[in-house]
C-alpha cells in the first residue's frame, strides 16, 4: 500500500535517533522539516578550555543536526526556546531541589517544550505531525483513541518520560523508532551514511553538563540558605550539612558522619532544614502518593491493579492504585520498595501499555 504523503516536522537533537527518524520519514516519501530547539545561551556551558561538553542539546548537537538536515536535503530551523526553557525547566528544577524534592527535568522538557511549544510550531507550519526519536509506541485502539506503549527495545524504552502526553498530542505525534532496537537504528544510520551513525549518547542532564548539580543550583540561587542538621530517624543529631538541596533520598556517600552501620538519606525536611538519615531498612516503604495525575484511561472509580515504575531504571512492580481528590492517587505496592523519592514520576502500566502517572509527593 502506498504511504500517504504527509508534512512532518522532526525534532532533531543532533543525535543518531532523531537523525534516523528524519531519514526514514524522507525515504518513505514524506515532506520532512527538521527543527531543533535552542534552549540556552551556549556560552554559559562552555568548559574552561573552550571545549563544549558532551551533553544532549549542546552547540555541537545543533551543528550536527544542521549538517544531517543538509545531507538529507530537508529544510532546517533552529527555534529559540531559551526563555521558556529557563522558566519551565531550569526554574522548576531549582524550585524542586530547594523544596526538598528530586526533579526529573527530562519529563518536564518533553511535557512543556517538545510536545507543547514545539508541537505548536509544527502546527504553524501546517504540519500533519511532529516526529521524535523516542523509543515508545503510539497506536490507535478499537475506539479510535490512542494508546501509549513501551518501545520494543526494553533497554531503551522511554515511555516513562512520556506519561504526560494528552490524547490530542498523541494524535499529532509520531515515534518511528518505537518498534526498533538501538542496534537496528544504528544499522539504518550506517545505511543512510549519516555523520552521527556512531555518535555516543549523552547520559547527563543537558544544563548540568559537568554533572555538578550542586554547583549549578548555587550559581542559580545562591549558597548557605538551607544549612542545618543531619538527624537520625531516632531523633539524634549526628552532624551538620551545607544545604538540604545537596541530598536526595537513598544517598549514602558524602554524609560525613560516623555510625555503627551504613546510613542513607531517608527524608528531607526543608522547613526544619534537616536531612534525615537511617539504616537501609528505613528506605523501604509500601506506599506513596502522587499529585497532578495524567491518565490515559478514565480515572478509575475503584482500586486499580497495575504495575508501577518509580524511576526510569526501576523495574515496575505490582501495585494497587486508588484515586484521591484533587487529581491525586495513592499507590500501595505488593511488596515494599526502596528509595521512593519525592519529585520523581511514578508511572502506571498494564503490560506494555501506559495507564497514567503522577509526581511523587
Amino acid at each position: 500500500m502506498k504511504t500517504t504523503r504527509k508534512r512532518i516536522v522532526v525534532a532533531m537533537s543532533g543525535g543518531v535517533d532523531s537523525s534516523v527518524t528524519a531519514a526514514l520519514l524522507k525515504e518513505q516519501g514524506h515532506e520532512v522539516i527538521g527543527m531543533t530547539m535552542q534552549i540556552w545561551d551556549y556560552s554559559r556551558f562552555a568548559a574552561p578550555d573552550g571545549e563544549t561538553f558532551g551533553t544532549c542539546c549542546s552547540l555541537d548537537d545543533v551543528h550536527d543536526a544542521r549538517r544531517v538536515a543538509e545531507g538529507l536535503d530537508i529544510p532546517f530551523y533552529v527555534i529559540n526556546f531559551e526563555e521558556a526553557f529557563q522558566r519551565q525547566v531550569i526554574d522548576h528544577f531549582c524550585d524542586e531541589y530547594f523544596s526538598g524534592r528530586t526533579p526529573n527535568p527530562c519529563v518536564m522538557c518533553n511535557q512543556r517544550l517538545k510536545f507543547d511549544l514545539l508541537l505548536r510550531r509544527a502546527r504553524e507550519l501546517e504540519a500533519d505531525a511532529l516526529a521524535t526519536g523516542h523509543y515508545a509506541i503510539i497506536e490507535p485502539d478499537a475506539d479510535d483513541c490512542f494508546v501509549l506503549r513501551k518501545g520494543r527495545d526494553q533497554g531503551k524504552d522511554q515511555s516513562y518520560f512520556l506519561f504526560t502526553l494528552t490524547p490530542e498530542q498523541m494524535a499529532r505525534v509520531m515515534f518511528p523508532l518505537g518498534g526498533m532496537t538501538k542496534e537496528q537504528v544504528r544499522e539504518h544510520a550506517a545505511r543512510f551514511d549519516l555523520r552521527v551513525a556512531e555518535k555516543a549518547e549523552s547520559q547527563d542532564i543537558c544544563f548540568v553538563p559537568d554533572g555538578d548539580y550542586v554547583r549549578f543550583l548555587e550559581e542559580e540561587r545562591g549558597a548557605g540558605k538551607l544549612n542545618g542538621e543531619i538527624v537520625h530517624v531516632c531523633g539524634k543529631v549526628l552532624g551538620r550539612h551545607r544545604g538540604t538541596y545537596r541530598y536526595t533520598i537513598g544517598q549514602r556517600r558524602g554524609l560525613g558522619i560516623a555510625w555503627s552501620e551504613p546510613l542513607f538519606v531517608t527524608g528531607i525536611d526543608v522547613e526544619k532544614r534537616q536531612v534525615i538519615v537511617g539504616e537501609k531498612s528505613h528506605l523501604h516503604r509500601d506506599r506513596l502518593t502522587v499529585r497532578e495525575c495524567s491518565w490515559h484511561i478514565d480515572p478509575p472509580e475503584k482500586p486499580l491493579q497495575a504495575a508501577c515504575r518509580i524511576r526510569y531504571r526501576h523495574r515496575e512492580v505490582p501495585a494497587q492504585i486508588r484515586t484521591l481528590p484533587d487529581n491525586r492517587a495513592e499507590v500501595v505496592f505488593s511488596q515494599p520498595q526502596q528509595g521512593i523519592t519525592p519529585g520523581q514520576a511514578a508511572v502506571f502500566y498494564d503490560g506494555d501499555r501506559v495507564l497514567g502517572g503522577g509526581w511523587i509527593e
